[in-house]
């Protein structure tokens, strides 16, 4: 059956008012393409104001102090020395102190020194304290750990320091203060932290069962396919992947691999979602979704077995491995099975009830796009989660593919289920390597809403 005229009428025209956009962007006031964008103004910050517009050590800033770091501590190694030229430091110590700080400072440090000599041309930026060694500041202070800076410019002009503080802001330093007369003090999250930013996720070489009963990595998964998932009435189901939440190929980050007495191997971040229980019972409601840091042998997680059941096994270890490539596939679901374990699509909140409940508007905005774009023609299966069977923890997995794209399930032929061309060039467009904007969203309102206990530590 093709698609009834009034879906083709709605498509013609989103695509007319699209176009009329384009052409509105390209050639309007404004800046558009081809036309240079316009610097934007830069609003200079008062004495003693602060950005953003909460204390230093909250998540949401720069967060809690973690301890002292001395020349003797293992920690030393995490500092960085920032021999940049165009930074004049202080040292007023001659031990080269000011120069030590962590890689997060000093990459948000090397931008603000771009920025300073382009708005002012022949002035450079000047650090006059970094790591401080000497305990000169209070204990909670994150000079101690090379994640704060006191700045000025090196012609010591002050009337320039509230803007030079607002171009900390722009320049990516967490946390902006304009402490003193005489300086602006800058500080940043921790390194390992700045990967909470970002939110849990697998390795680009992880597993997943799409419709059709194929394997495939998650670096080769798109917006549109169909993986194996366990609904929230506890069936086995094709879920749809409505984005990812973080997707990039290049990064290496820190995985913890979970492998369980029957084999599996789940790698996924500390600060991910993985469902345990204490034992090893079938009913899935035991199975709670915590942080994969709190995993210890012994306890229990839900695997997907080449027989099509889904039974509980026992973890045996946990180790830690380092890999190329992070990837967070959301799914309508918002569980995944990974290398045949189950997993929550959330990280960051230890409460999957609720990171679900928050991306209901883009699970809505995916049905409504499915509406206009889908291929309405009638499917053996129309449910946006298509259950393999009704009776809970079981899946048949038993079908072959032919080249047209269409897969034989039980003797019946069904076309395969996937988003059309449009939808899913329009979501992969909206992909970076980077983390989702919704994502950035909630995370931003729930550093204002959410105690700091509710994140991971």
């Amino acid at each position: 059956m093709k698609q009834s005229w009034w879906a083709r009428l709605v498509q013609l025209g989103l695509l007319a008012v699209w176009t009329c956009i384009w052409l509105v962007q390209g050639c309007g006031p404004g800046p558009g393409y081809g036309i240079r964008s316009r610097p934007r103004k830069l609003t200079a910050m008062h004495y003693k104001q602060f950005f953003p517009n909460f204390s230093e050590n909250n998540l949401g800033a720069s967060g809690r102090a973690e301890g002292k770091i001395t020349r003797n501590s293992e920690r030393f190694n995490e500092l960085v020395c920032n021999y940049n030229p165009d930074i004049v430091f202080k040292d007023e110590e001659n031990t080269n102190a000011d120069r030590f700080m962590t890689k997060r400072c000093k990459d948000s440090l090397n931008r603000l020194a771009i920025a300073v000599m382009n708005q002012w041309p022949g002035v450079h930026l000047r650090v006059t304290e970094a790591w401080d060694e000497d305990g000169h500041h209070p204990a909670s202070s994150l000079h101690y750990e090379g994640r704060a800076v006191d700045i000025t410019t090196d012609d010591r002009e002050t009337e320039k320091y509230g803007l030079l503080a607002q171009l900390a802001v722009e320049a990516g330093f967490d946390w902006v203060h304009y402490e003193s007369k005489y300086h602006i003090h800058c500080s940043v999250k921790a390194d390992h932290s700045v990967a909470v930013e970002k939110g849990g996720c697998f390795p680009g070489w992880a597993r997943v069962t799409v419709a059709g009963g194929l394997q495939k990595s998650l670096s080769s998964l798109a917006p549109g396919d169909r993986v194996m998932a366990l609904s929230g009435t506890g069936q086995v189901v094709f879920s749809q992947v409505l984005l990812f939440l973080h997707r990039d190929q290049e990064s290496w980050s820190t995985f913890l691999s979970l492998e369980t007495e029957e084999g599996h191997r789940l790698a996924l971040t500390p600060h991910h979602l993985v469902f345990l229980a204490p034992h090893c019972r079938l009913d899935s409601s035991e199975y709670q979704a915590q942080f994969a840091s709190r995993a210890k042998p012994g306890e229990c997680v839900l695997i997907h077995t080449a027989q099509g059941q889904v039974r509980p096994s026992r973890i045996i270890s946990v180790s830690v491995e380092e890999s190329v490539g992070v990837y967070a596939p959301l799914t309508e679901a918002g569980t995944v099975f990974v290398d045949g374990v189950l997993a929550s699509s959330y990280a960051l909140v230890e409460d999957h009830r609720l990171a679900h409940w928050a991306f209901v508007p883009v699970r809505l905005l995916s049905s409504f796009n499915q509406l206009l774009w889908g291929d309405m023609s009638r499917q053996q299966t129309t449910d946006s989660e298509t259950a393999c069977t009704e009776t809970p923890f079981h899946c048949s997995t038993l079908t072959t593919t032919d080249k047209a794209g269409v897969y034989v399930n039980n003797g019946t032929l069904n076309k395969q289920d996937n988003l059309s061309e449009a939808l899913r060039m329009e979501m992969e467009e909206q992909q970076t390597s980077d983390v989702h904007w919704y994502a950035r969203l909630l995370y931003s309102f729930g550093c204002i809403f959410l105690d700091s206990s509710s994140f991971y530590p």
